[in-house]
C-alpha cells in the first residue's frame, strides 16, 4: 500500500512508477533477499536500466540498418549483460534483464527519452529493492511474535 501510494501520489510527477517498484520488488525476493538480495537487485537492475537507456540510444546511431536497428541494438544489449556477468556485482543475470525491461517500458508507455527515463527508473528500482527489505523484516518479525504465541492463523501468512 505504501509504494503504491508514493507512486500514485507525490512521486508520480516524477515518473516514478508503481510496476517498476514491484518488479524490483520481486527481483528482491528472486535474488534471495536479506541486504545481499537488495545488493544484486540495485546493482543488476540499475545496470540493466542503463544498458537499456544506451541500447535505445544506440538504435538511432543504426539507422543505416533499417529495421534491423532496434533488435541488433537489444543484441548489443544482451550481450553486454552476458558478457558483465562476470564481474561479481553485476553476476545476477536476470535482474540486469528486469532493469532493461523496466527502462524500456517506460520510454514505450510514456515517450520519455532514454535519458529522461533513467532518473524515474533508478528511483523506482531503488524504492522497490527498499520495500522487498523492509518487507522481509517485517515478515519476519510477525513470524517470530505468531511462532511464539501459538497462532496459526498468521502465521500462513
Amino acid at each position: 500500500m505504501g509504494a503504491t501510494l508514493l507512486a500514485l501520489g507525490p512521486l508520480a510527477a516524477l515518473n516514478v512508477q508503481i510496476w517498476q517498484i514491484f518488479i524490483a520488488w520481486a527481483c528482491f525476493y528472486n535474488s534471495g533477499g536479506k541486504t545481499e538480495g537488495a545488493q544484486k537487485t540495485a546493482n543488476c537492475m540499475i545496470f540493466g536500466a542503463l544498458d537499456g537507456m544506451l541500447s535505445v540510444l544506440l538504435i538511432g546511431q543504426l539507422g543505416a540498418l533499417g529495421a534491423l536497428a532496434a533488435p541488433v541494438a537489444v543484441r548489443i544489449a544482451a550481450a553486454v549483460i552476458v558478457l558483465t556477468a562476470h564481474v561479481g556485482v553485476l553476476a545476477t543475470i536476470p535482474a540486469s534483464v528486469y532493469g532493461v525491461a523496466s527502462i524500456a517500458g517506460l520510454i514505450l508507455l510514456k515517450g520519455l527519452s532514454p535519458v529522461e527515463a533513467i532518473g524515474p527508473t533508478v528511483a523506482s528500482i531503488i524504492l522497490g529493492a527498499a520495500f522487498g527489505w523492509v518487507s522481509e523484516q517485517i515478515a519476519g518479525k510477525l513470524t517470530k511474535v505468531t511462532a511464539s504465541s501459538g497462532s496459526s492463523a498468521v502465521s500462513a501468512f
